[in-house]
């Protein structure tokens, strides 16, 4: 009897042991925080295929001429297709007011076999054309002071039109009133050697306004036609430096009898802060004009309408490019086929 009990005892110890071993054994099935039986064999899985027709990658944004075209196929439109409109052109940063008013503009000469694309760069043109080019001074020194925000781009902008001018025949002398950020001078004074123009600086840290006086004073005495004064990039939002920016212009206005051009630069991908920077310093140091920098990083560029019909301000230079001929007059018709079309 005990022989019995001994023998039922081996043999559910031993099927208890074969139950443990399968109950180790990996099921070839993955779940939450499980290892994949892959692991096992040191593979690595192999990943799920795609599901097929699934985008591997997100579409290319559509430019503002591809959303217009697609809003209204030769028919008549509703009040929803000129909201939609009215979005696009806020979307291209021309600001709410002057969407407004530019649709508006556009509904009324549409028809339904009418271009709307050819309507929009036709009134596009018309809000942008007529505006003066720079002023040159009148035969006597034509004065420019550059203002900007940091980084915008002003001491390249200057660089560039130094070397038209310079390609112009124009005699030119620069200002290195930009005291403060390290290398400026030394930026400028590259730039200066590529237009052949005269650079008035003095050591970092010195007073701007004393820089611009001097400016003017060698400017005159070596028969210049263009002074172009390089000021600090500063926050819109600072009103101490604002105040300082001020003072230059004051100093400039002393010295040389009045400044012809305050041209703000604007970085064409800034988007609706531009309208707030051109604001703050039109109240500093009144703008006259404005030079649209690094057009070619956007497909936008609409706050160029925005600055333009909010603030009065026009556009007369445009930065297509880093190299030293990629700064263009302002053209209305090229800007506006440009913005539309793309």
């Amino acid at each position: 009897m005990s022989l019995t009990i001994l023998i039922v005892a081996v043999v559910l110890l031993v099927a208890l042991g074969v139950a443990v071993v399968v109950m180790r054994r990996p099921s070839g099935r993955e779940g939450p925080g499980s290892s994949p039986s892959s692991s096992a064999t040191g593979t690595l899985p192999r990943p799920a295929p795609a599901a097929t027709g699934a985008p591997t990658r997100a579409p290319a944004r559509e430019g503002l001429g591809a959303r217009v075209r697609s809003l209204l196929g030769g028919r008549a439109a509703t009040d929803e297709d000129w909201k939609a409109l009215e979005d696009l052109l806020i979307r291209s940063d021309v600001g709410p007011a002057v969407a407004a008013d530019l649709t508006r503009r556009v509904r009324e000469r549409y028809t339904p076999d009418a271009d709307l694309e050819e309507i929009l760069v036709s009134q596009i043109t018309e809000e942008l054309e007529g505006d003066p080019g720079l002023a040159d001074g009148d035969g006597d020194l034509a004065v420019w002071m550059v203002v900007g925000v940091n980084g915008a781009g002003k001491t390249t902008t200057i660089g560039k039109l130094a070397v038209r001018l310079a390609s112009e025949g124009r005699a030119v002398s620069l200002a290195g009133s930009d005291t403060f950020r390290a290398a400026a001078s030394e930026q400028l004074d590259v730039w200066a050697k590529r237009s052949d123009a005269n650079l008035v600086s003095q050591q970092r840290g010195a007073d701007p306004g004393s820089v611009a006086f001097d400016a003017v004073e060698s400017a005159r005495a070596r028969g210049s036609d263009v002074l172009i004064v390089d000021t600090a990039g500063r926050l819109h939002t600072r009103t101490p430096l604002m105040d300082e920016l001020a003072k230059v212009r004051r100093v400039l206005e002393r010295a040389a009898g009045g400044v012809d051009e305050t041209l703000l630069v604007l970085d064409a991908t800034t988007g609706q802060n531009g309208i707030a920077q051109a604001r703050a310093f039109t109240d500093a140091v009144e703008v006259t004009g404005v030079v649209l920098a690094k057009m070619d990083g956007t497909a936008k560029g609409g706050i160029v309408l925005a600055v333009r019909g909010e603030l009065g301000v026009p556009v007369k230079l445009v930065g297509t490019g880093e190299g030293p001929g990629d700064l263009e007059p302002f053209d209305a018709s090229a800007f506006a086929d440009r913005l539309v079309r793309g």
